[in-house]
């Protein structure tokens, strides 16, 4: 994957993420709205109108038509003001909290006209304006300010919630698209080390004059990057495709040394969906065959076995080599620190690397990671 596939990956997610976002938050509100005005609609009832039901002169009909319209009134208001903060909510925090408060203070002074005139209508019979008095109006206007002012904080809360949840996703998406190309950057590093490897024993067989085995491993070259290429690796993959990929690389090998060298998998069924980083255990077999196999003339045997062990994939691979040999307790370079650098790159150090020297009886290394399905 080049780094154009990672931004477009990376633009797709943010993209993803955001629409996402837009429809939690648009789901939030409308619930918001329907259980805080109904709320609204249930407190004014029990409040006001409820103790006035014994008075003789009192209508529940004109009562309730005028919480009715008080309610629905206040509703597209403060839908109005969920629309206007959405419009300027890239402004500066103090410019918008200027303007959100002030055009509340508007709603909330339109909101009490509102209510002030259909109560007068609808309850009294009178006209709208009719027996309006400041004391009567600023009294109701405190109400209806409240209210409005109370909405107003309650979408702030809102939008700052979406807000640090949408900065929240896009860390870890971010974190990832980092973790992802260091991964890749460590795998590519294994590829011209793997192909100078490779065409250096092509080029032994040739010299020797061993062009049958030469085409043949250079057909399996082929196949082993045709292979890469079809399934496009990312930097993780299942250890089953791993193996996979392992032993189309093996099968190069086996072209190399014949019946030299053997090869014997022990692998548990419950390992193979576990997800470790790509081309982990390429590198560490082939310096197993490097430091067991290629210096002895009668070859022998790499062993490669996977466990799960609490809620851990245990890897390991062993050689029959000599054990005791400092060239092959020292000469793991590349492949193991590029092996170290890519499990830190996917685990943050939750990981283990053993090299473990068994004299007479060759060498094994362990590698202990999550266990991540």
């Amino acid at each position: 994957m080049n780094v154009n596939n990672q931004l477009s990956e990376y633009s797709d997610e943010s993209l993803a993420i955001a629409s996402q976002a837009v429809s939690q938050q648009k789901q939030q509100f409308w619930t918001l709205q329907i259980a805080g005005w109904s709320g609204y609609a249930l407190l004014v009832f029990l409040a006001i109108i409820r103790p006035q039901m014994d008075n003789v002169n009192f209508s529940l009909s004109a009562q309730i038509y005028n919480l009715i319209i008080e309610t629905m009134s206040g509703f597209l208001l403060s839908y109005l003001q969920w629309f206007f903060i959405g419009r300027i909510v890239h402004l500066p925090l103090n410019k918008l909290l200027f303007f959100s408060f002030s055009f509340a203070a508007l709603l909330g002074v339109i909101y009490n006209i509102i209510k002030l005139s259909f109560f007068k209508v609808i309850v009294y019979h009178q006209h709208w304006n009719e027996g309006w008095d400041m004391l009567e109006f600023g009294g109701w206007l405190m109400f209806s300010l409240t209210t409005m002012f109370a909405w107003t904080s309650i979408f702030f809360i809102m939008l700052y919630n979406t807000k640090l949840q949408k900065e929240h996703e896009r860390l870890l998406t971010a974190q990832t698209l980092v973790k992802d190309a260091q991964l890749q950057m460590l795998r590519y590093q294994l590829n011209p080390h793997f192909m100078f490897n490779t065409m250096n024993a092509i080029s032994t067989l040739i010299l020797k004059n061993e062009n049958d085995k030469a085409n043949e491993m250079l057909d399996k070259l082929c196949d082993f990057f045709r292979y890469t290429l079809d399934f496009k690796p990312k930097s993780k993959t299942t250890l089953k495709k791993e193996l996979e990929l392992l032993r189309l690389y093996l099968s190069i090998e086996k072209v190399r040394f014949g019946d030299r060298l053997t090869i014997e998998f022990d692998i548990n069924e419950a390992a193979l969906k576990c997800q470790v980083p790509n081309m982990l255990l390429q590198p560490l077999v082939e310096n197993a065959i490097k430091y067991a196999i290629e210096p002895r003339k009668r070859g022998g045997k790499i062993t490669i076995k996977a466990t799960c062990v609490n809620h851990k994939l245990n890897l390991q691979v062993l050689d029959d080599g000599h054990g005791n040999n400092a060239k092959a307790q020292q000469g793991f370079g590349i492949g193991i620190s590029n092996s170290k650098a890519r499990l830190d790159a996917m685990f943050n150090g939750d990981y283990e690397v053993h090299l473990l020297s068994r004299f007479e009886e060759g060498v094994t290394v362990e590698v202990i990671m999550p266990k991540v399905i």
